[in-house]
């Protein structure tokens, strides 16, 4: 018997929040037959002992190949499913979350639903997101203007079921044409702006991203660890997104932008956007795991 989805979920160094998801699943799933597969990127933590010793759940052990590649591989190694549903390890699922995430899916030109996505006090979080533009490029998410803003900070947007730019990828089901249309997630990114691209190749090729308030999770957020290096990768990307779907001119001036906005930052004593700036700038001091060392980071 095949099961109804499968659950893939990547780890590295999360053994103090994984065991809470994995708690939360089968009162999340409501009945539905999952597959579940823990990929570990590499956990120094004991993250890997811990799942290794569950019995709700299979173990991948994996060197550290970056989310999306972590994701890729858990479907490679998850039993055939029609959906596969991916989690961050720091997020908490509702009761009967998932059943009204597979539901959407079966709609027509749906490839991927998010959920609505609250803070561990129970506040909505604005897990919706625009298209990256010019304008959204200089940082002024504060401004709370669409033309300025990626985020979605309109609180009727979060009450009704609708089809957005991209979300949040902390809870994200996706149905399995979609995932092979796309051939799966691009794993160069190997952090952040993984998700950004995977709902804007879907929207290219016909499929909708849709967003359903039934479905809750409770995001954590923030249990890998930041740091500059994650901050410059981060930066990084999103040039390395906006070059890979914009001709030069368009994507010099997102680089620009993106530099004056980390700038700003480090003027008023961010040393992680200071860091981001050399990163931009050098193409020597990007994370190695990038692998882009053009002047424009592709």
């Amino acid at each position: 018997m095949l099961p109804d989805l499968a659950v893939v979920i990547v780890t590295y160094n999360s053994a103090h929040v994984i065991g809470g998801l994995l708690d939360s699943l089968p009162e999340a799933l409501d009945g539905l037959v999952a597959d579940v597969v823990v990929v570990d990127n590499g956990s120094a933590d004991g993250t890997a002992e811990f799942v290794a010793g569950r019995s709700d759940c299979r173990f991948v052990r994996s060197a550290n190949v970056g989310y999306a590649g972590g994701i890729n591989r858990g479907v490679r190694e998850a039993m055939a499913a029609d959906a596969i549903l991916v989690l961050n390890p720091d997020v908490l699922l509702h009761q009967k979350s998932v059943p009204p995430l597979l539901a959407a899916l079966q709609e027509r030109k749906v490839g991927i639903v998010v959920p609505q996505v609250r803070s561990p006090r129970g506040t909505r979080e604005f897990s919706l997101r625009r298209e990256p533009t010019l304008p959204r490029a200089l940082g002024l998410t504060s401004t709370r203007l669409a033309i300025f803003s990626e985020y979605v900070t309109k609180r009727s947007d979060y009450m009704r079921p609708h089809a957005v730019d991209w979300a949040l990828g902390a809870v994200l089901a996706m149905s399995r044409k979609c995932y092979d249309a796309l051939g799966g997630w691009d794993a160069s990114f190997f952090l952040y702006s993984e998700e950004t691209d995977l709902a804007l190749r879907a929207r290219d090729a016909g499929w909708l991203t849709w967003y359903e308030p039934r479905s809750v999770a409770v995001h954590i957020g923030g249990q890998s660890g930041r740091s500059e290096a994650t901050h410059a990768m981060q930066i990084v990307n999103r040039v390395r997104l906006y070059r890979r779907r914009h001709r030069a001119p368009a994507a010099w001036c997102y680089f620009w932008l993106a530099v004056a906005s980390e700038l700003y930052k480090a003027a008023r004593g961010g040393a992680a956007s200071r860091y981001a700036v050399t990163a931009l700038l050098r193409p020597s001091r990007r994370p190695q795991e990038l692998g882009c060392g053009r002047r424009m980071p592709t």
